[in-house]
């Protein structure tokens, strides 16, 4: 989206919803000036995300929520290039059965796309995508599979980036750094990325702490990231156990201690943050790397005045959230990419060839341009899809999250450079 568009229409929009399918469905208002009235057929797309309330599960109910607000958006502007959008949503519930289900339903569907979704069970649901065609456009990178699939085009580089990010950050910094990551599969690859960061201002190897993701208190792993750090780092990407490791670190803290907090979003965010004490958190003064700006940057500001006037108050879309955000930006590619086509009838083929031909997505400097051709990717086997390997370095001060150094840093370099067994 290059421009702003009004927020405001003199027709009369008319809101379907069946919830009993899951889906929301909007009439058009309307058509965009130079459109046949009628003439072009509906866009039928999907967004996926677990809704969840049990304790070791994700819940990213607002991706789906942020969806349907966009559809009613855009619909009253007279939909995409004339098309009224049309976007099913499903419960992922956080499981491999659930994200192959919701994919099984996608391609049952005949949608266009799969847009703005989150899921850790890349092969669970990447398998009946390819199997029906189906392209899956900015998922929220929460899995590894979505940076090999063909028919995966993400719109940011994922943890990767963020902790290839995090090692650069620290290295203008730290004189030692300590890591704690999960004890997991993808965690083994975060120490490889961080050091390869870390040894290009030669600076040392972190020393590395693996963790259980959702311990009560990590207090023995405090302990040893506060003796290896010395006077330096600690940076910790746990996920939802990144508030609970900090809590156990700051207990053992010493009062005046000079070792610096780091962690990436999605570990820590602005929600953290704030349910932490704000000012008074844990996190005052933490670097944290993010993929997309700051919250208050002015790059955010149609974003948050689409949700203040479509959203009607749903308190599960938090605009500071980079689930939300993701979704945003994965429906600004799937705009840009319908308007590219300029077809009567938007089909998942048509999607797929021309987003693979070069269709450039301008996001109004949310990331840089985006697009997915081959020489567009980074191309390493572990990432092969990642377009975007660019991250924002940002800080807490006073109790929110903002820039602390303008513009995006691109890792690519690390991402090239890494051992991704390490």
């Amino acid at each position: 989206m290059t421009g702003w568009r009004r927020l405001t229409s003199s027709r009369p929009c008319r809101l379907l919803t069946s919830t009993a399918a899951g889906a929301l469905l909007i009439s058009g208002c309307g058509v965009v000036p130079g459109a046949s009235g009628g003439s072009r057929e509906p866009v039928t797309v999907m967004t996926w995300a677990p809704d969840t309330a049990g304790a070791d599960s994700v819940n990213m109910a607002g991706m789906a929520a942020m969806a349907r607000t966009y559809a009613r958006w855009i619909n009253e502007q007279g939909g995409i290039d004339g098309h009224e959008l049309r976007v099913l949503t499903c419960n992922e519930q956080d499981t491999a059965a659930g994200a192959s289900a919701c994919a099984r339903r996608a391609a049952d569907k005949d949608v266009a796309a799969v847009v703005g979704s989150y899921s850790r069970h890349g092969r669970a649901f990447l398998a009946p995508l390819e199997a029906a065609g189906i392209p899956y456009i900015g998922g929220y990178g929460a899995s590894a599979d979505e940076f090999t699939s063909y028919l995966s085009y993400p719109v940011n580089g994922g943890q990767p980036a963020l902790v290839a990010g995090i090692g650069e950050q620290l290295a203008a910094t730290c004189e030692r750094v300590s890591l704690v990551r999960p004890d997991t599969l993808v965690g083994d690859t975060m120490p490889g990325l961080i050091d390869t960061s870390l040894s290009r201002s030669d600076r040392p190897v972190s020393y590395d702490i693996s963790a259980p993701e959702e311990a009560t208190s990590y207090d023995t792993q405090a302990a040893k990231a506060l003796d290896q750090a010395g006077d330096g780092c600690v940076t910790a990407v746990l996920g939802k156990g990144t508030g609970t490791f900090f809590d156990s670190f700051r207990r053992l803290e010493p009062q005046g201690s000079p070792v610096r907090i780091s962690s990436v979003l999605g570990s820590v965010g602005q929600g953290l943050i704030d349910r932490s004490g704000g000012p008074n958190s844990p996190f005052e003064g933490a670097l944290v790397t993010g993929w997309y700006p700051a919250p208050g940057d002015a790059a955010w500001d149609e974003m948050r005045q689409v949700i203040d006037t479509y959203a009607f108050g749903d308190n599960r879309i938090d605009p500071e959230d980079p689930g939300v955000q993701t979704t945003w930006i994965a429906y600004t590619v799937l705009e840009a990419v319908v308007e590219a086509m300029d077809e009567t009838s938007i089909t998942a083929g048509g999607i797929s060839v021309s987003l693979n031909r070069g269709a450039e997505v301008d996001t109004g400097g949310l990331t840089p341009v985006l697009r997915w051709r081959f020489q567009d990717m980074v191309g390493t086997s572990p990432y092969g899809r990642i377009v975007n390997a660019r991250v924002t370095f940002q800080v807490v001060r006073e109790g929110r999250l903002t820039s602390a150094k303008k513009g995006f840093v691109d890792v690519t370099e690390t991402l090239v450079g890494a051992d991704p067994h390490s």
